[in-house]
């Protein structure tokens, strides 16, 4: 992991805030572009969305055939939810609307909560996705002001441990597995406790068994490429 072979290798980088993980990948692409005079193959596993940050597992050249082996992979994830309102996107791509009252909701209660939602069971995306809809992306839908009909999928959350208990803001570690949507979790957990929430911030920390503590950031990638290509001129 995070070496270049033969213009090819497998990177675990740190998606920057309001970054697409497509727009990793083109920076890749860019800069391996710049290095080596001719464009390279890049792919991603596992998309995070713009306002999470965290690992995501990037594949140059030839290891862009390994991709697959790495999108069904667990995924763990650390979360701060806001219970005192909430947003159409359930995070804060759009505007806070809604307030609920928390002031009688207790630690025990909040874990009690989280407790419940161990295990295999069924959920529903949230309107704000790429999921398709009747050809469609569910978000250029939900945009328009309608409200796409999506089914819900099964899914398995392995561990959901509270990180901290700051009313309204909760933290969370999730572990859970492929296709589980953060947003629509914290979008019914706070149903359960005071009638609705946001996520404030998501970090991705480990995806199977790669962990956050091995990511690079694109400006040590690019640093990597300069010192390749220079001792390719040596």
């Amino acid at each position: 992991m995070n070496e270049l072979v033969n213009k090819s290798g497998t990177f675990l980088f740190d998606k920057p805030y309001r970054w697409t993980s497509f727009d990793v990948v083109g920076k890749v692409r860019s800069m391996c572009k710049q290095a080596f005079g001719e464009r390279l193959k890049v792919g991603h596993a596992g998309t995070l969305d713009p306002l999470a940050t965290g690992l995501l597992i990037v594949c140059i050249g030839k290891d862009t055939k390994t991709i697959d082996r790495y999108s069904g992979l667990n995924k763990e994830y650390i979360a701060t939810i806001n219970i005192s309102a909430t947003t159409a996107s359930y995070d804060l791509e759009k505007p806070i609307e809604g307030n609920y009252n928390y002031s009688n909701i207790s630690t025990e209660q909040v874990e009690n909560v989280l407790s419940s939602f161990l295990g295999l069971q069924q959920q529903i995306p949230p309107s704000f996705s790429a999921k398709w809809v009747n050809g469609d992306r569910a978000y250029n839908i939900a945009r328009q002001g309608i409200t796409p009909e999506l089914k819900s999928h099964e899914i398995t959350i392995y561990e959901l441990e509270l990180l901290r208990c700051e009313l309204p803001e909760i933290e969370i570690r999730i572990k859970c597995s492929k296709g589980t949507y953060i947003r629509s979790l914290v979008r019914d957990v706070g149903a359960m406790l005071s009638g609705g929430a946001y996520l404030s911030s998501l970090r991705r920390v480990s995806i199977g068994d790669f962990n956050i503590k091995d990511i690079i950031t694109l400006e040590q990638f690019e640093e990597k490429l300069k010192n390749q290509k220079l001792a390719e001129n040596l």
